[in-house]
């Protein structure tokens, strides 16, 4: 048995690789955009066919061993180094407890009424509570690289975001400290308290601009083209990368195999679900997992510029074109223009040519459907948010469409912790949504409190008196009966 805690002394080339015009470039700077054309990058390991010189059964053991690493390095994501950004040294690999989110089956009650099997993967449970973390463990990491080689004494990283990102951003920001000094741009007034709290605690240079989260990418990537700055969106092909290990994760859970499992994933700016199926290609091409999974992108009926695109049956006849959005509860998914569909293209055709058709589908969901999903699985025990809910209702409505084989069981994506989104349940739960959402409430899912006692009692009645009338009240409503 290999020492799981020994630091791999694999090493990559990496290199850009534009998804537009095919150009490459060296790693050893920050690039977001193609020099020559303006296309998104990939980031592409010249030497990831070394790698398949290990079987793929040797690394399903290399990458299980090193789950129970005390070496902080390899205790998250990066066990599995190899597959990531296998440029990066141990010291520069930042951790704070990312990755290893678990798969929490859903409920039997909840199985049974949905009438299928499936599993919900908490990535809430990172350290700032949604999976952007995965993301900027590997950009930061790629970060302090940089910073070491070429000795920079001031580094700043700027950000759009609708919540998630900035959490990330700063909370990562603030633990490595300087040089890197953390500024985020958000979208007034678009985005949750809990949200807006997170960058502020970390102590992050907070900027809001009108309007929403496509108007504020555009003014980071102006900055990122014309400024030294360290873009941190999804542009950033390192944080594509570290996010790759949610599919790796899920497919060590299942003991390698998640040939009948299909992986619902809600799309926004279209990093995660990139990320996701550029992750399940490499296990694959390495032979760790002997199939693919079937992948389901969601995307709310408010912001579905890439379901629109697939809904065209031909390929040939499909065309891409930005949407305007309209207010969403899925926050994190109300992007009309997603940076990364070039990617999501390129990723989908390779599914699709190794899976068959539908091994890759997008499905378009309602903002009702959105809110009813995350507070029907939370009362049944889960903590998913609003994007949570929206792979709920993706789940619901592949099983309309018969798009499910039998069998097949199904793993969603819970992007954040449902804390993050308190002011939505509110909201569902008091009947309070403008009509712009077109929520109404299901008010058997609502839940409100009930006061039973009212001040005046509590100063009327004597200590003794209150404790009994409060006991009192509260055994008629709950209808016990008495010893």
């Amino acid at each position: 048995m290999r020492n799981a805690d020994v630091f791999p002394r694999y090493r990559g080339n990496m290199e850009y690789f534009c998804l537009g015009c095919g150009s490459r470039h060296g790693v050893d700077e920050l690039l977001y955009t193609c020099p020559t054309c303006g296309g998104v990058f990939l980031l592409d390991n010249l030497a990831f066919d070394r790698l398949a010189e290990t079987p793929g059964d040797e690394w399903q053991q290399i990458f299980d061993e090193r789950a129970a690493s005390r070496n902080t390095a390899l205790r998250g994501i990066f066990r599995f180094y190899e597959l990531m950004a296998p440029v990066l040294e141990e010291e520069d690999i930042v951790y704070l407890g990312e990755g290893n989110t678990p798969i929490v089956e859903a409920s039997p009650h909840l199985a049974e009424k949905t009438g299928v099997r499936f599993a919900y993967k908490n990535d809430g449970q990172n350290p700032s509570a949604s999976f952007k973390d995965r993301g900027m463990a590997c950009a930061f990491s790629y970060l302090k690289a940089l910073v070491r080689r070429h000795g920079w004494d001031d580094v700043l990283t700027v950000c759009a975001s609708t919540g998630d990102t900035s959490a990330a951003a700063a909370l990562y920001a603030s633990y490595v400290g300087a040089p890197l000094k953390s500024v985020v741009l958000l979208p007034h007034g678009k985005v949750t308290p809990q949200q807006l709290s997170q960058p502020l605690g970390s102590g992050a240079t907070v900027l809001e601009v009108p309007g929403v989260f496509d108007d504020c990418m555009k003014v980071v990537e102006h900055l990122a083209e014309h400024y030294r700055v360290a873009l941190l969106n999804s542009k950033n092909s390192w944080r594509i990368l570290g996010q790759e290990s949610y599919a790796f994760e899920i497919a060590q859970w299942y003991n390698w195999d998640v040939a009948d499992k299909c992986v619902f994933v809600p799309i926004g700016n279209a990093g995660n679900i990139t990320a996701v199926m550029g992750g399940f290609l490499k296990l694959h091409r390495l032979g760790i997992i002997p199939a693919l999974p079937r992948v389901f992108g969601v995307q709310s009926h408010h912001a579905d510029p890439v379901y629109r695109y697939y809904s065209v049956d031909d390929p040939a006849e499909r065309e891409y074109r930005p949407v305007t959005v309209t207010p969403s509860v899925a926050q994190a998914a109300m992007i009309g223009n997603p940076v990364s569909f070039p990617r999501v293209r390129h990723f989908a055709e390779q599914f699709e040519a190794i899976g068959g058709r539908g091994a890759f589908q997008v499905l378009q969901v309602t903002e009702q459907q959105i809110m009813d999903g995350m507070i029907e699985v939370n009362r049944h025990g889960h903590i998913a948010c609003t994007q949570g809910g929206e792979c709920f209702a993706g789940l619901k409505r592949a099983l309309e469409l018969g798009l499910m084989a039998e069998g097949q069981s199904a793993v969603l994506d819970a992007t954040a912790h449902a804390m993050k989104f308190a002011g939505f349940q509110d909201m569902y739960f008091s009947n309070a949504f403008p009509p712009e959402y077109g929520v109404v409430p299901d008010m058997s899912l609502a839940n409100r409190p009930e006061l039973l006692l009212d001040a005046a009692d509590k100063d009327r009645l004597s200590p003794t008196e209150f404790t009994l009338a409060a006991a009192k009240a509260i055994a008629e409503r709950l209808g016990l009966q008495g010893k």
